[in-house]
């Protein structure tokens, strides 16, 4: 009995340790490697990075402001099939999506008004059925150019 509770506590330890860990390795993984993709644009000095599974979706709000431009980029861990990203204004109408532009990782955009945007994105599938499905960091970036 007291074996099975060891084995029970350290597995419940394990769980809380190795999510926290993917997560600071995430972090870790858009600050030193993504931030690049921002190229001459300031980066805003967030980090939203997450491990996401082949196929899996996540979505982000972020306010923009006006007469600002922007750069969106989003970048992945080696050895992750292609992610597709959307951007959908307050009434859900989309404004960009990478899959209309070959599924590019980065989008320059200026908006008129300031408004809070929603970006959706979606790691696409091998489609290999036969094996595990992949999974590793996706982060988003976001930088602005100074006036």
């Amino acid at each position: 009995m007291r074996q099975l509770i060891q084995t029970l506590l350290i597995t419940a330890l394990l769980s809380v340790i190795f999510p926290v860990e993917a997560a600071a390795q995430c972090k870790g993984f858009a600050k030193n490697i993504c931030k690049k993709e921002l190229g001459a644009y300031l980066h805003d000095g967030n980090y939203h990075a997450a491990v996401l599974v082949e196929g899996e979706e996540a979505e982000l709000y972020k306010t923009f402001y006006s007469d600002l431009e922007y750069r969106l980029a989003i970048c992945t861990a080696d050895g992750m099939p292609p992610v597709e990203f959307s951007v959908m204004d307050a009434t859900g109408k989309v404004l960009y999506s990478n899959k209309d532009e070959g599924l590019a990782k980065t989008w320059d955009f200026k908006l008129e008004s300031s408004q809070q945007l929603k970006v959706v994105v979606k790691v696409t599938t091998f489609g290999i059925s036969d094996q595990l499905p992949v999974s590793g960091c996706v982060a988003i970036m976001f930088g602005f150019k100074a006036k």
